[in-house]
Order: structure tokens, then sequence, then C-alpha cells
């Protein structure tokens, strides 16, 4: 919301805004420098010329509970009921690469996501549904090699080519060590295991979204839209330089990024993030890497709406809180979108709520005019003006992440996760306060709450991929699997690209644990210092 100090107004990323806006508002204001052409630099207008008006965005709905078998049937009901493209959600023994019957694995195999385990498991869990058809987004960071590898066999398995495989792997361990926690290794294996991943998918899988750079958990941890653009393009900056020193040319893997980031109900400040990231980006990409590709230029991202606004109190009224922050992210510019459902501040969503999430965007898409035309806002007073202003308070905030060194420096020096918490902090005392209003939680409450009957995970869960852990590694030919860690292994000491003895360790039917724990050998686990 916009917070209200006396008569001032201010928005979430502390800038004023004023009660009218008017040609003052853009006096000196020069429309081709900052807007440009639909589909051409500096894109503020957006990445292609016709956006929406020749096709929608992608439409995807996040999913993954339980086990493969119950995430597989889910995402065949998204698909029948008019998703685009699937994205899948991992649970945290897989996200930090254990196996789950790993003992830091109990009481959490299979409860935020999909427990995937081995090869078997990526088999049962895309069993009947044609991967080279459909383009598959996975939320996994540290151990991102290993489920693009396990997808891509699978997808191989199925007959597929892995040219036209199409999806993205989010890949962005360094807002992990940010706002998430779920890395495994220390920041500078981890940016060479991203190296390798540039290298081989340009190689192997070349149509694939090697990095989903992510301000989403970052906004999720009460960072300001200022804030989510500045450390999330930092660190995009970190990776092209890493790259970059690994010998790659910037034109050869910066068409195959892309972003992710939040939507919250605050609509025309969301409008203006999205447009401010465009520009810095393709400025930077222009000026300080000297990209020549148009496509190396473009800041394409996914857009998912904000948990983290979610109510358990009411929770219906969410449904009004995601079809505003979903039509923030189309009139920003969005390339795909997911809309969380209504219940998930509560728990896993039902099969109601998620339809109900993908029919709401499918409203947007269909029975509005927002897709008639290409950045309906351009020339906005009020949205110019505020283009311009989240714009200088990112940079600032970007240059403040140089002066210590860049992207993986600050981190270490707590600067990002610090900035965040303070943020955060003062989102909590003026809700608490009253001063920013929340429906249903400190305004407009009921004495009583609708009952709610959440989907549970079964708790045999874990029980059932421990027993199919002891099968696999009864039936397989263990000396393969010693023989692929073994190589595995001699290219983590080395400087050969992992991701070719990886796919073979898989093959071979390895387990995601114990190819991490391979790596957790030679690189080391990643602890956080005392500043944070």
């Amino acid at each position: 919301m916009a917070r209200q100090s006396g008569n001032q107004r201010f928005n979430e990323s502390g800038l004023p805004i004023e009660p009218v806006y008017g040609p003052d508002a853009l006096r000196d204001w020069d429309a081709g420098e900052k807007l440009g052409e639909p589909g051409a630099y500096p894109y503020t207008r957006g990445v292609y010329p016709t956006m929406y008006t020749g096709r929608p965005w992608t439409m995807r709905q996040y999913a993954g509970f339980g086990t493969a078998t119950e995430s597989n049937a889910r995402y065949k009901q998204l698909i029948e009921n008019g998703t685009m493209g699937l994205s899948v959600a991992f649970d945290l023994p897989t996200q930090m690469g254990h196996d789950s019957d790993a003992p830091l694995a109990h009481g959490e195999v299979g409860k935020v996501g999909v427990a995937i385990d081995s090869i078997d498991d990526m088999r049962v869990l895309f069993d009947g549904i044609p991967l080279e058809e459909v383009s598959t987004s996975m939320t996994i960071n540290a151990p991102a090699a290993l489920l693009l590898l396990l997808y891509q066999l699978v997808a191989e398995e199925q007959g597929a080519d892995p040219a036209k495989l199409t999806g993205t792997i989010q890949n962005d361990v360094l807002k992990e060590y940010i706002a998430r926690g779920t890395y495994i290794f220390p920041p500078k294996p981890s940016l060479r295991l991203i190296a390798d991943i540039f290298k081989y998918c340009r190689a192997e899988i070349p149509k694939w979204n090697t990095i989903s750079i992510s301000g989403y958990h970052m906004a999720e941890a009460g960072a300001t839209p200022a804030q989510e653009i500045a450390f999330t393009l930092a660190d995009g900056i970190e990776y092209v330089r890493t790259a970059v020193a690994s010998g790659m040319s910037v034109d050869d893997f910066a068409p195959r990024l892309s972003f992710f980031f939040v939507a919250r109900t605050t609509l025309l400040e969301e409008v203006a993030k999205f447009r401010a990231a465009r520009r810095i980006w393709a400025r930077v990409m222009r000026e300080e890497f000297g990209a020549q590709n148009p496509k190396s230029l473009m800041l394409r991202f996914h857009t998912q709406t904000a948990g983290v606004q979610l109510t358990a109190q009411q929770p219906e009224v969410n449904l009004a809180r995601v079809t505003v922050q979903a039509l923030g992210a189309v009139l920003g510019g969005t390339q795909s979108l997911h809309t969380n459902s209504y219940d998930e501040a509560i728990a896993l969503p039902t099969d109601k709520s998620a339809r109900l999430a993908l029919r709401t965007q499918q409203v947007l898409a269909y029975e509005t005019d927002i897709t008639a035309t290409v950045d309906p806002f351009a020339g906005s007073y009020v949205v110019e003006s505020m283009t311009d202003e989240v714009e200088a308070a990112a940079v600032a905030l970007m240059e403040q992440v140089e002066d210590r060194g860049g992207a993986v420096d600050a981190i270490e020096q707590g600067f990002q996760k610090e900035e965040i918490e303070r943020s955060a902090y003062a989102i909590a005392r003026e809700t608490d306060s009253g001063e920013r209003v929340v429906v249903g939680v400190n305004r407009f409450q009921r004495d009583e709450e609708d009952p709610y009957e959440p989907l549970r995970v079964d708790p045999a869960i874990e029980q059932q991929q421990c027993e199919r852990l002891a099968r696999l590694r009864a039936e397989r030919d263990q000396a393969a699997v010693d023989g692929a860690l073994a190589a595995l292994r001699k290219a983590a000491e080395g400087t050969d690209n992992v991701l070719y003895p990886m796919k073979e360790a898989l093959r071979a039917r390895a387990t995601v644990g114990e190819v991490c724990n391979t790596l957790r050998e030679i690189w080391g686990a990643y602890v956080p210092t005392d500043s944070f």
C-alpha cells in the first residue's frame, strides 16, 4: 500500500507520491531517450514490438507437492485447464541437495514441493507429458544443474530433441545468500558451476533459459521495489562478469538470461519498477559489457504475485489482491506470470484454488482490453515520473553494491541482507501500528472466520521415498555409479565442465544427494559469516 505520513503519501520505495501529476512532472523529459519504441532500446516499453497484441504472456502455475505421482496428476490437470507452461516446486531436501532418507531431510520430505531423489522420480514426475511440447520452469538453485540434467535425460528417453527443449532453471544462488538460505556451496564454486551451466546449455540445450535472476525472494523477505531491482540486477552483473571471465563472449550467453520479479498490490509503482528495470539492464549490457546482439540487452522476466501479501484471515480477499497484482505485472510487460492461489497463506493450494488462480489470468488475457495495445501507460505523467524515480533509487543502490566490491563482496559484508531487513522491520512496524492498512488483518476484521479445509501432505510420503531409494540402491549397477562419481570428482577438482560427468552419474541412477555430497567433499559447504 502507499504509506501516509501527515498529508504526504509515499510509495513502497519510500519516494513521495504527489496527489496530482501534470506536464510539469515531465519537464525536460525526452520521450525518445526514455521510451524509444516497443521492442527497441532502451526497452522501457517492452522487449517485443507487438507484446501481447499477437499472443498473451505465458501462463504458468507453480505446482509440486508430495510424491512425483501426485505432482504429475496436478500438472496434467493444469494443462487440461489451459496452462501454457509448467512450473515445478521442489521440497526443501531436494533444494538443499539431500536425499529423502538423509537425517537432515526428516520431517520435510514432500512438504513445500515435490521430492526428487533420482532419475526414477523425474520419470514419474513427467510421465505422459511430452517435454518437447511444453515449457517448464524449475525453481531450483544450488542443485539446478542436477535437475536440469535429469529433465534432459527423461526428455531424451521420450525421444525429444534437446535442441527443442524450452524452459528455465532458476539457478540464482546469490540471492540464496541474501534472502532464502537454500545454498550448498561457497560463492566461488557456485559461480563456477553456473558458468559451466551456461556453456553446457549453449552447446546442448540452446533454447533453455540458463538462469532466472530473482528479486522475488528478496521482495518476499521485505525488499522495496527499488531494492528488489537493484540487488537483482547487481547479481545479474556478477553472473555476466563470471561468464565473461570464464572465456565466454557476452552475446553467447546473455540472450538466455532471464529474471524473476514479484508483483505487489501497489500497481502504479510495480508498473514503473518493471519499466525501470528493463531500461537499467539494457544500458548496463550495452555500456559495461559491450553487448551487440539486441537480445542480450533485453530484460525478459517471469512474475509471480506477492505471496507475502496473502493473508490467512479472510483468505477469499486474496482473490482481489492477486488480480490487482497480476494486472500490474501485465501492464508492466511480463513475459510469463504465475498467480498465487488464494489459500496459499494457509497451506498448499487445492485443485479448485489453483484453477481459480489460472482463471484470473485468463480473464485478464481474454475478457479485458489490456492486450489490445502495447504499454498502455506510456507517457503517463505519474508512471513516467515514478519510472524515473525508481530507476534513480535503484541505480544509487547498485552503486553502493559496486562500492563494496560487487555483489559477492557486498553479500559477504551483509549489505543487501541488512538493507532488506531494515525495510521488512519498517513494514512490520507500520502494519502493527495501523499506518499500513491490510484488509482483514488490522482493518475490516471479522470476529469469526469461515471454515476452510486445507490440502494436507500425507506424512507417509517420507517413508515411501526412503523405500524407493532403498530399492534403487539395491537394483542399480553400483560399480557404474562409483565410476561416474569418480569422474565427476576429477572434473570438479580440475577445470573441466562438471555437467558432462554429472549427467552420466545421474544416468547411472546416482541420487541427487550422492552427487551433491561428492561436490561438497571438494568444494565445501557454505557457512554464513557473523555479519549475517
